[in-house]
């Protein structure tokens, strides 16, 4: 087994010790939990979403500094929030890729802000961003989200910043 190096044992010990990863199959209803949190927060379906997350679910995000979530209920204040500045906001679903105990999603967010946005005053404007959202799962429940997304291109969407120079040639 020297001749192969580490990749070669670790192989070894796959094919000796068997692989303990889930099937596709069990892992699905992991992913319909994601598919039933984007259609309750689509919905602004409050009782909906409190049935699939944790109580003391926590969510993840450098896109929105100082927004600490820390629970069910901040969860639901801060979309609650976003509500205000963007009433027609809506998550599309892309890929789903599941893994143990987690759910990647690669989503589309989309809607127009018609109201106070953070710092930012309406703009009538729509917008378009494609997002990645990390789930983690735990007991058959959402327990913790990671979502990031880029500021700087809904921002120039929205005509509050310049649009970048065009690449020189």
């Amino acid at each position: 087994m020297r001749a192969y190096g580490s990749v070669g044992r670790f192989l070894a010990l796959l094919l000796i010790g068997g692989c303990a990863a889930q099937s596709p199959v069990d892992l699905e209803p992991n992913k319909d939990l994601v598919r039933l949190f984007t259609s309750a927060l689509n919905a602004a379906d409050w009782v909906g979403l409190d049935s699939i997350i944790s109580p003391d679910f926590q969510r993840h995000s450098q896109a929105t500094p100082g927004a600490e979530v820390r629970s069910a209920a901040e969860f639901r204040a801060l979309q609650e929030e976003f509500l205000k500045g963007v009433p027609d906001q809506r998550v599309e679903l892309g890929m789903l890729l599941a893994e143990g105990d987690l759910v990647t999603a690669r989503a589309v967010y989309r809607g127009t802000q018609t109201g106070q946005m953070g710092p930012f005053p309406p703009t009538g404007k729509a917008f378009e961003s494609t997002f990645i959202a990390i789930f983690r799962i735990q007991d058959r429940r959402i327990a913790e989200l990671w979502v990031e997304w880029d500021n700087m291109a809904i921002l120039t969407q929205l005509g509050l910043l310049p649009p970048p120079p065009p690449p020189e040639r």
